[in-house]
């Protein structure tokens, strides 16, 4: 059921106005290696997105398993580049959808400023959070907002979310949505698990 407009509005303002709920583990249970004790294989796996002491700290938390940090960094990069066959839109959607189930702040408070930058607003933020049967979304974003509910929940895509997405995406985007959506579980798995903390400036989900 959709929420009528002074309820959304309502929702909407309360949400803005109010705190930002502290981080599940307020201190990291896993600390980023710092760059000035990196080595050749650290700088190797991060490849571009090593950027010395300026790295994000999710990148250089991940360096603690530098195999597993370059295996992650080639999917990785995958999923956020012009390759994924899905537009950069449709992929901050479930991106934002999936880290907001998550509970997760860092991925929250990252790819709510990627959100702004590649053309989402700050209500369609706000709405997000309220899921696909919040008032405002087109058909075709709520449905695939209602696959990034349904892939959290049941990791299953109902035959009538199926059939819906279908009519717009072919089987390549297809695999992309369910994998970006995997893709951001594992990330927000990590993030909330090892205390990874918010990047200076950066504030969480509005609670």
């Amino acid at each position: 059921m959709s929420l009528s407009k002074p309820i959304a509005l309502a929702t909407a303002l309360a949400v803005l106005s109010s705190p930002v709920w502290a981080q599940r583990v307020p201190k990291a249970r896993l600390l980023p290696v710092p760059a000035s004790e990196w080595t050749d294989a650290h700088r190797d796996a991060l490849g571009t997105r090593a950027r010395g002491d300026d790295t994000l700290d999710v990148f250089q938390t991940c360096l603690r398993n530098v195999e597993l940090c370059r295996n992650w960094m080639t999917f990785t990069n995958y999923i956020l580049s012009e390759r994924s066959s899905i537009t950069p839109r449709d992929r901050e959607l479930l991106v934002l959808r999936t880290g907001y189930l998550c509970r997760s702040d860092y991925e929250w408070a990252a790819h709510a400023a990627l959100g702004l930058r590649i053309g989402l607003s700050n209500e369609e933020l706000t709405r997000i959070m309220g899921g696909p049967d919040a008032a405002g979304w087109t058909t075709a974003d709520a449905t695939l907002l209602r696959a990034a509910d349904e892939l959290h929940r049941d990791q299953h895509i109902t035959d009538t979310t199926w059939a819906r997405l279908r009519e717009r995406y072919d089987e390549r985007q297809m695999m992309d949505i369910i994998f970006t959506v995997g893709q951001y579980t594992i990330v927000s798995m990590f993030l909330n698990s090892a205390g990874v903390q918010l990047e200076k400036g950066q504030t969480g989900i509005p609670r």
